[in-house]
Parts: structure tokens; sequence; C-alpha cells
């Protein structure tokens, strides 16, 4: 069983870190919903709003230090992973129907979502829409649209 443990430890230890774009993030910025959690059941439309702690707010384009600007993904596998997590972490988010960008600076949305199950994460983006080095991202929930 001891051999076991410490086989595990070591594993997690060979894990490689999350690692985003070049610019540099607080140590301890987060980014969170502030009005919907996990497990909830919203009727559409939905308000969503993001929070941010140990950071500031810039628009996209603003090269300003400990700042960022807003992603919501929607309906898609956490950042870095599937099919093109590798590039969103390294190259920035692209702009799709999954990817909703807040580039002005914009802290809250009202989304249109079909009944059902949906996804939701936030991801900061730095002047380039590349995530910070360590990125800054909050859990991935899951809300219930009746």
């Amino acid at each position: 069983m001891r051999v076991t443990a410490i086989a595990l430890a070591a594993s997690l230890f060979a894990l490689p870190a999350l690692a985003g774009g070049e610019t540099p993030a607080p140590a301890d910025a987060k980014v969170y919903f502030v009005n919907i959690a996990d497990g909830d059941t919203v009727s559409s439309p939905v308000t969503v709003v993001f929070g941010l702690s140990g950071m500031g707010v810039a628009p996209a384009g603003t090269e300003a230090e400990n700042t960022g600007h807003h992603h919501l993904l929607i309906d898609r596998p956490p950042l870095g992973e599937g099919e093109d997590g590798a590039d969103e972490l390294a190259y920035g988010l692209p702009a799709d129907d999954n990817h909703m960008h807040f580039g002005s600076g914009q802290t809250e949305v009202t989304l249109d979502l079909a009944p059902g199950a949906h996804t939701l994460q936030l991801v900061m983006g730095d002047h380039g829409h590349v995530p910070h080095a360590t990125p800054v991202m909050s859990e991935v929930i899951t809300i219930t649209v009746e």
C-alpha cells in the first residue's frame, strides 16, 4: 500500500502544469462566477456576472501589468483540453459560438441558451486574447436551462 501511495505521488509531480502565453499574472488572481454556481437551474435568458480578484480588467489591446479581460467558454472542454486546447493556450482563444470575448472590459453578459445542460468556464486573456503564463480560469460549471 505504501509503495502505491509513493508511486501515485510521484506520478502527480510528473504531470505538466497548465501553461499559457508569456504575460504573467499575479499568483493570487482568481476569476469566478458571481451569480451562478455549479448545478444551478436557470431560465433563459440568463445573465452571467463575472468576478475577478487579485488583478484588474483592461480592454483587449491594453498592455498594462496585472490586467486582462474576460472570455467565456460555453459547452466545450476545459481550457487547454480538447482538439484545440494546446493552441488556445499558446496562441489565444478563438472567437466563435463556444468562446465569447469581452475585449471591451465587460464584466457580465446575458445569454439566450437552449433548454438543457450547459457548461461554462471563465478565462482571463492578456492584451492579445492569450491566457496568462499561469492561466487565470474558473472551474467549469454546469447549469441547466429550463
